[in-house]
């Protein structure tokens, strides 16, 4: 198997980093697979959910900091199209967090073991957060003199409280799922071995509800936060009125009044 495993069952996507080994950090070639299976998955209209995990104890440990690092920094020189294709396009690495790579199908973090750095970044992009009681999180960066670059220095402070953002950013600690649970970093801790199926279990949910009308809400959160709050209105509405024009919205209110499951189409 490769660094990266990618599945589907139904309307259902998983993606696995598998570098164990490494801690599950992301060389070049893991960061191309990652985006490609991530552009894959939203063009695919049969899918309407994904789950990305991590194989072994960890979920994501960040960047690998004896291959990538190196190469960015210029110490390495490239020796494989993948290290090429991330020299060639200095936007590609953010990709990975969800950093100029709009996906408006939910995204769900199954957060098996630690979390960290680019790990975390990532995390920010997803949509629900699922922890593990052993999941670690920090965003250790600065430890290392860099500065986060997927997006948290944006984001977290807009996540979680600023102050508790900043001590995250500045410090480098790391905090127990517990801690991300309770300044709302992530929405549910469970047990280790519950991780993937309570993911699942959400994954299920949201793909049996009206896949244009997630789409459309999640297009809906993710510009709101970009724009103002008229701008953020009038997309609203726009979406909505959209929505409404679909079959799959006739269908909904057909299948509550027959007293049947809706039968969703995409369109």
């Amino acid at each position: 198997m490769g660094r990266l495993i990618y599945e589907k069952d139904g309307h259902i996507a998983t993606i696995t980093f598998n570098r164990p080994e490494a801690k599950n950090a992301m060389d070049p070639q893991t960061i191309v697979d990652l985006v490609e299976s991530l552009e894959d998955f939203d063009k695919d209209d049969n899918l309407r959910a994904a789950i990305i995990t991590g194989a072994g104890e960890v979920y994501c440990s960040g960047a690998d900091l004896a291959l990538l690092i190196p190469l960015l920094t210029g110490v390495r020189k490239p020796e494989n199209e993948a290290d090429k294709k991330l020299l060639a396009d200095p936007n590609f690495i953010g990709k990975v967090a969800l950093k100029g790579l709009d996906i408006y199908k939910p995204l769900i973090a199954a957060v098996n073991g630690h979390c960290i750095a680019g790990g975390m970044e990532m995390l920010q992009g997803l949509d629900i957060r699922i922890a593990s009681e052993k999941a670690r999180f920090a965003i250790q960066e600065v430890k290392w003199s860099i500065v986060p670059g997927g997006g948290s220095t944006v984001r977290l402070p807009k996540q979680i409280p600023y102050c508790l953002a900043m001590e995250i950013l500045l410090t480098g600690n790391m905090i127990t799922a517990e801690e991300a649970y309770r300044i709302g970093l992530i929405n549910k801790v469970v047990p280790h071995d519950k991780v993937m199926e309570t993911a699942r279990e959400y994954a299920q949910v949201i793909s049996e509800n009206g896949p244009l009308a997630v789409r459309y809400i999640k297009q809906s959160v993710i510009n709101s936060i970009r724009v103002s709050q008229d701008e953020a209105f009038a997309k609203e509405t726009e979406l909505s009125y959209k929505a409404l024009a679909s079959e799959d919205a006739r269908e909904g209110p057909r299948a509550f009044k027959e007293k049947r499951k809706p039968v969703f189409k995409g369109k």
